[in-house]
């Protein structure tokens, strides 16, 4: 991690592929040591290193990243840097709220609540299920990443395949010109029984309260009763006070919420290995004693 905050110490932003070309050739890597590869996962070990390196810092904020694949120094990293530290370990970044907050998310959709711990006085299990949540959450902000960058058009229906993934009827993208604030619609049931609304928007900042109103206007229009406003960032105090008091029932996915259903519902992610972990069947023993 340190090489990594070194090689950003210029204050410009650097692409990925650059930051690794400088990485590697500072390490002085051969192509043979470029390629190396995890015989379980089959990912490359530098370029995976490299990765966490990157997400550890940012988790930090010691760089900042942006837009998605360019990485710049932030002001912590500078006075980091400037107390010239012999290394930076995950140790060494607790001291910042922000990293802790991501090695231990709080997050209602997740059911693994951790608490700091020394790896040495965890069982196994408990490191599993700590780096499966730390993992999880990386996979998480890669996605907000990504998301940022898509079209508008990809994204929506991005939204539908998400939704129909998540057990709904039929659901189809009807976003366009002269779409009257609605980007698609949702079959509540796979009879059709009730349709569910949808908006969704790539949205850079806050969503405020006055968009919620104007979604709330294009469901009144379409004698709509239910809604689904998902955005790629997150949602002020008012939006969520709008949300409470409109006419329908609107339901509000931010970023955090929709980057966690697509991990839940294989949308945008692919398995890239699977661990199954066994235990002793007690009845299975305890049947041999009758």
């Amino acid at each position: 991690m340190l090489p990594t905050l070194k090689a950003l110490a210029d204050g410009r932003p650097h692409g990925l592929l650059e930051l690794n070309e400088m990485l590697a050739k500072q390490f002085a890597l051969s192509p043979e040591e470029r390629n190396q590869r995890n015989q379980v996962s089959g990912q490359t070990t530098f370029y995976n290193r490299t990765a966490w390196a990157r997400t550890y810092l940012k988790a930090a904020g010691l760089i900042e990243s942006p837009k998605y694949g360019v990485f710049i120094i932030g002001p912590e990293g500078k006075r980091v840097l400037a107390s010239k530290p012999k290394q930076i370990d995950l140790k060494f970044l607790r001291q910042f709220p922000s990293f802790v907050q991501f090695r231990n998310p709080e997050s209602a959709s997740q059911e693994i609540a951790l608490q700091p711990k020394p790896a040495d006085s965890q069982t196994p299990e408990e490191i599993i299920a700590a780096n499966y949540a730390e993992y999880r959450a990386k996979l998480s902000e890669d996605l907000r990443e990504r998301l940022s960058t898509i079209p508008p058009g990809f994204f929506e229906n991005l939204v539908v395949q998400l939704l129909s993934a998540m057990g709904y009827g039929d659901a189809r993208a009807v976003g366009g010109k002269g779409d009257g604030g609605i980007d698609g619609i949702v079959k509540e049931d796979k009879l059709g029984l009730d349709l569910i609304y949808v908006q969704a928007k790539r949205w850079e900042g806050t969503v405020p309260g006055k968009e919620i109103r104007a979604f709330s206007g294009s469901l009144g229009q379409q004698k709509a009763s239910k809604g689904v406003f998902i955005t790629t960032s997150q949602f002020s105090d008012d939006a969520v006070k709008a949300a409470r008091e409109v006419g329908q029932r609107i339901v509000l996915i931010d970023g955090n919420g929709l980057a966690e259903l697509m991990i839940d519902h294989g949308i945008g992610v692919s398995e890239l290995i699977k661990y199954s972990i066994k235990k002793i069947d007690q009845d299975y023993f305890e049947a041999a004693q009758e």
